[in-house]
């Protein structure tokens, strides 16, 4: 995302109505990259340290983030998905082409609260795929049609502007808003996951229940990261916008 902002960025000199000659010298539309940047920051500070805390917290159950998920995936019947040690901290995730759980250095061995509500949360969404939940069926199926257009948005948009073709520019971001589209699907995709975790983990006594606050401001924190990349999406689409119509009403004059 700070990639696309500093991208938009560079239009700056293509478009008139904020400096002479069509010279951007003060852009009031860089206040959304701010924005942007300011809230992703936020957000992903308050994962960093609400996970950092509940990751000192060790389960009274003792058992590891591994353990866990292998209890939840047999309990469902997964026999056939595996969990596996990737390095790195946060980096869990599940990959249902190749049916593996992947538990990073935090989750995989730790015992802690924040380590079972992790991979509890990607244990939904293995869980997900095999009752074939309908979110996560439409996100799976726009990424292909999501890669192309995000991949053509942003050159689309930069011709327009450079040769002042205001609707080779708006077809870019109509594009573009499929990120967004993709971004919004994937909200009740990470909630439901989420959900699903807290209900198995209570069901399963695997936590318990002042243990299961903690997991769960963990991953209420994990959540709001999608949120918030979704906000950062719709305020780029916007400075885009605002660029375009700006540049427009300059070409008119």
């Amino acid at each position: 995302m700070l990639t696309v902002f500093a991208a938009a960025s560079q239009t700056s000199g293509y478009y008139g109505g904020y400096g002479m000659h069509g010279l951007c010298w003060f852009d009031p539309t860089y206040i959304l990259v701010i924005i942007g940047i300011v809230i992703t920051l936020i957000a992903s500070a308050n994962v960093k340290n609400t996970f950092a805390k509940y990751d000192k917290v060790r389960s009274r159950r003792g058992i590891t983030g591994a353990e866990c998920a292998r209890r939840i995936l047999d309990a469902n019947g997964l026999y056939n998905i595996q969990i596996q040690h990737i390095s790195g901290e946060l980096s869990d995730n599940f990959n249902p082409k190749t049916g593996i759980v992947s538990l990073s250095d935090s989750t995989f061995n730790s015992a802690s609260i924040a380590a079972l509500g992790v991979a509890a949360h990607e244990c939904g969404h293995a869980v997900q795929h095999a009752v074939g939940y309908s979110p996560i069926k439409i996100r799976n199926s726009i990424v292909p049609v999501v890669n192309i257009c995000s991949y053509a948005a942003i050159p689309l948009i930069f011709i327009g502007i450079i040769l002042s073709q205001t609707g080779l520019s708006m077809f870019g971001v109509i594009l573009y808003c499929s990120v967004l589209a993709f971004q919004l699907v994937t909200i009740p995709t990470e909630t439901n996951a989420s959900a699903r975790a807290l209900q198995t983990l209570e069901g399963m006594a695997l936590l318990d229940e002042d243990e299961l606050k903690g997991a769960r401001k963990v991953l209420t924190a994990a959540a709001m990261t999608y949120f918030v990349s979704a906000a950062s999406t719709a305020l780029t689409i916007l400075r885009f916008v605002l660029i375009i119509m700006g540049n427009s009403r300059s070409n008119r004059k």
